[in-house]
């Protein structure tokens, strides 16, 4: 079965897409069949796959490709429809074998109430009962259907009750962060919300109304991979001063706050596994600011790490420049797909 693994933080602009992307892309660059599932519904992760350039273009691919998204996909459960749900047509990466795209919704938080209510596991719940496990269903259908090694879910920031479902439903979580005050207020944060998010669900999975509903809400289990620090400039190599700062704060916070709290509710590895992967501070790596290839990227829609001389129209000393930093993006990007295989490994066991 595939690992659903959530790419979570309440704190936005800390590059959860962009990090989704690169990292799917990687996995199946190494052999690995992957789903990514665009859970935001601001929609960029579907707008780094599709060309959604043109006006109303988002639209228009709902009109012409209708149920080839998530809030499509879940409709059955939502609206109580009288058949069940089914895999995703998922929309194949171009020029990217093995990876494939669950687009997102931007109305995907309408569903936002009606889940929340199901959740409250209030006298309301018998009516709703197969919302809670319906996303977790939909997503190891469309794994089985896809013989898919991984599920990414890119998830948008805020502590809403859809959010609550994809962490609690996940195999394994991984937190995308900046060097700056509010990664850090976010973390810790995190360290309060994530326990309480899996008492609630393991609260849930024990109610016979939903242990016997359509789509079965299981008993949580979720393990932390780590941090993925980004969003942060270089000087000779390393983080400047300021931003060098940051990435001790973070480390305060994620040693006395996080990784205390996440222990003592069952959501670690053992500390062995995350030494094996060569961490420090479970910071399963740090990349640095992308500056003018970000934005190449997001035209060429494809990761840094596969930009040619082509994409980047540069010769001489400019691409030979841009040339070394793919390069390095390319290496970084190896390392942490590397750990999120072993990480998750350990998760199977």
């Amino acid at each position: 079965m595939a690992i659903k693994i959530a790419l979570f933080n309440n704190k936005g602009g800390v590059s959860k897409t962009t990090t989704c992307f690169n990292v799917g892309w990687m996995l199946a660059e190494r052999g690995h069949r992957v789903v990514m599932v665009d859970a935001d519904p601001q929609c960029n992760l579907t707008g780094m796959v599709l060309d959604l350039s043109g006006e109303d273009a988002l639209e228009e691919f709902y009109k012409q490709q209708p149920g080839r998204n998530l809030k499509e996909a879940l409709e059955p459960a939502f609206k109580s429809r009288p058949v069940p749900l089914k895999a995703v047509d998922c929309i194949p990466v171009p020029e990217r074998d093995g990876l494939f795209l669950v687009p997102g919704h931007v109305a995907l938080a309408e569903d936002e109430t009606s889940l929340g209510i199901a959740q409250q596991l209030s006298e309301s719940l018998q009516g709703l009962r197969n919302l809670p496990g319906s996303f977790s269903h939909l997503f190891d259908l469309t794994a089985e259907a896809y013989n898919a090694d991984f599920v990414l879910i890119d998830l948008s920031p805020g502590l809403g009750a859809v959010n609550q479902n994809l962490v609690a439903t996940s195999d394994a979580f991984i937190v995308p962060c900046s060097p700056d005050v509010f990664s850090v207020m976010a973390v810790d944060s995190l360290s309060r919300v994530i326990p309480r998010w899996i008492d609630w669900a393991r609260r849930a999975s024990q109610l016979e109304v939903l242990a016997n509903a359509d789509y079965p809400f299981r008993a949580p289990d979720i393990k932390f991979l780590g941090l993925v620090v980004q969003r942060f400039r270089l000087r000779g190599g390393k983080p400047t001063k300021a931003f060098a700062a940051y990435f001790e704060k973070l480390g305060s916070a994620i040693n006395g706050a996080l990784v205390p709290a996440l222990k003592k509710n069952g959501l670690m590895l053992p500390d062995e596994v995350y030494e094996s992967a060569g961490m420090t501070d479970y910071l399963l790596s740090e990349i640095s600011d992308f500056n003018t290839l970000i934005a190449i990227s997001q035209q060429q829609r494809k990761p840094v790490f596969t930009l040619t001389q082509e994409d980047i129209g540069r010769s001489g000393k400019l691409w030979s420049t841009q040339q070394a930093s793919i390069a390095t993006f390319r290496q970084t990007f190896e390392e942490l797909a590397d750990r999120i295989l072993l990480l998750a490994a350990a998760t199977a066991r």
